[in-house]
């Protein structure tokens, strides 16, 4: 995944199979259980945060609808810059 094609904060999505759409709240997260690493994490959408069990990790690939995007600015521009600048100083070769 390409971190400048990440979806914005506040994006609304839809992913492959799903009924009820998600609210993105956060980006490039690891699921520790698993030591696994997910491009999304989100909520259901109207409904927001409902406890444990109601946020979802997530790719980008798995996203079939993209509903609304989220808000961009220069601050979310400069977070992708340093984000890029994270994942080539320790890219694995």
């Amino acid at each position: 995944m390409n971190v400048n094609e990440l979806l914005p904060i506040g994006s609304i999505v839809l992913l492959e199979g799903a009924e009820k759409k998600l609210m993105i709240f956060g980006v490039g997260q690891t699921q520790l259980e698993e030591n696994k690493d997910f491009d999304y994490i989100g909520v259901v959408y109207p409904e927001g945060n409902m406890g444990e069990g109601s946020q979802f990790l997530f790719n980008h690939s798995d996203i079939e609808e993209i509903v609304f995007r989220g808000y961009e600015d220069e601050e979310r521009d400069n977070f992708l810059e340093m984000l890029n600048s994270y994942f080539e100083e320790n890219k694995e070769d």
